[in-house]
């Protein structure tokens, strides 16, 4: 357990560095805000999700992989009942991992009290590899119950959890890099993976157009359900990023954490 810890954290590290530097010096859009204060604030709340995740331990000690862990010695779960080839149990267990958190990521669009927790992320007026991070405590530990329960009923290998949790957080940290890839690079990558053009669509201050490419991961499941649009109507470099909040209040810790609080 703590060697996969150590392990993803060192993959995290080492990713966000090497996207840091790459969008730094082939930017896609100018960035509004001060790069100092947004990146202050969307690491305040990553280290806050790590404190809540670490508290939450307490309560469920199985987490994601610990679930998996249990899951195989209890014999829970539809992998644990078969006798399929390990290499289709983990890319069978990789895609329903991959789905789940599409249709969880879809239905915090869908239903008004997760939409509020979920704002959080999509307030940011700046679209770079530090928004792959900005998501309220609250949602975290939520997600996580989600995927503990996912585990469950599934009851895929530990090993397929952590290379499942390694892949999600580096897709998630590529497609929300404000790296400018080649016309030609983006439209053979998005074939089968979310671009960073892709997915900046989903942050779009349009209502038609933030709910639109959920994916984190493969682009298969918006192709799938219709969710696709390739391109934002106005142009990425004039597209609006972000909600209503068009000022410096999203770049302020306390202001993204008592968000989901606030009266309309």
């Amino acid at each position: 357990m703590g060697g996969e810890a150590g392990i993803r954290l060192t993959v995290f590290i080492g990713l966000f560095a090497i996207l840091a530097l790459a969008e730094h010096f082939l930017p896609r859009r100018k960035l509004r805000a001060a790069k100092s204060r947004r990146w202050v604030t969307n690491w305040g709340i990553v280290l806050i999700d790590t404190v809540t995740l670490r508290l939450l331990a307490f309560a469920v000690p199985a987490l994601a992989v610990g679930a998996a862990i249990d899951a195989g010695q209890r014999g829970y779960g539809l992998f644990n009942q078969t006798d399929w080839p390990l290499w289709v149990e983990f890319i069978a267990g990789l895609l329903i991992l991959d789905f789940l958190i599409w249709a969880q990521h879809l239905i915090t669009h869908k239903v008004p009290l997760l939409w509020r927790l979920h704002r959080v992320h999509h307030a940011d007026t700046d679209f770079d590899v530090t928004t792959a991070i900005r998501f309220h405590p609250v949602e975290i530990a939520l997600s996580m119950l989600l995927k503990i329960g996912a585990v469950y009923l599934f009851g895929p290998a530990a090993v397929t959890v952590i290379v499942f949790e390694i892949l999600l957080n580096g897709c998630a940290m590529f497609n929300h890099s404000n790296l400018n890839l080649p016309r030609r690079v983006d439209a053979v990558l998005r074939l089968f993976l979310v671009t960073p053009d892709m997915h900046r669509v989903h942050h779009s201050d349009k209502r038609s157009e933030h709910d639109s490419n959920y994916g984190f991961s493969i682009s298969l499941w918006d192709r799938l359900f219709r969710t696709y649009i390739a391109q934002p109507e106005a142009g990425h470099e004039k597209m609006t990023i972000g909600l209503q909040w068009q000022d410096d209040k999203p770049t302020r810790l306390g202001w993204s954490l008592k968000l989901p609080f606030r009266r309309r």
